[in-house]
């Protein structure tokens, strides 16, 4: 009985050993017990001094919030029915809110229109017009050149995007996106 649990032990330590080794963890010697650790990996410098990293601005959900709800408020004045989307610099949509009557395409259309303006950094009124000479921009998946979307800047940068879509124009839809973005400088 007790060589059955010496075998055990054994067997079980020379697992572990080949484990360890197996991964690098620890570097152990039959002749040295008092073997260096391995080397630490090599460090990123984050700090803001660092070339190799930038910042961004991005909305808060409550200031994407704020935006959205003055674009639905817009729009009730003039008695439009409309869903609007807020996206971040990336084109992650932040929020979508479908305002009361909406239609059902208007959703997915608003998330379009603000990351294409997001993207491009314009209305998307004006990209639109750049179809004339450049047909294939319309081909670019996720984006839609209808207006209706406005982007948001901080230091003339692009940091969010707001679309709507629903009213029977996008010059109305475009008008609404831009009530949401003079809402942020209040």
């Amino acid at each position: 009985m007790k060589k059955a649990n010496r075998t055990r032990l054994m067997a079980g330590g020379a697992i572990v050993a080949l484990g360890l080794a197996g991964f690098g963890a620890y570097s152990a010697s039959a002749g040295n017990t008092n073997a260096a650790p391995a080397a630490p990996a090599a460090q990123v410098n984050t700090e803001a001094e660092n070339k190799n990293t930038t910042s961004s601005t991005h909305l808060t959900i409550a200031a994407a919030t704020k935006a959205a709800q003055a674009t639905l408020d817009a729009a009730k004045k003039e008695n439009q029915r409309v869903s609007v989307a807020v996206v971040d610099r990336n084109g992650n949509t932040i929020l979508t809110m479908r305002g009361d009557g909406a239609g059902p395409q208007s959703y997915e259309a608003a998330q379009k229109k603000a990351f294409t303006a997001v993207s491009w950094n314009a209305p998307t009124s004006e990209l639109a017009k750049r179809l004339t000479n450049a047909p294939t921009l319309k081909d670019i998946p996720g984006t839609l050149f209808l207006g209706g979307g406005a982007p948001v800047t901080a230091k003339g940068a692009p940091i969010a995007g707001i679309g709507v879509a629903g009213a029977p124009s996008g010059d109305l839809d475009e008008k609404f996106a831009q009530a949401g973005v003079a809402s942020l400088a209040e």
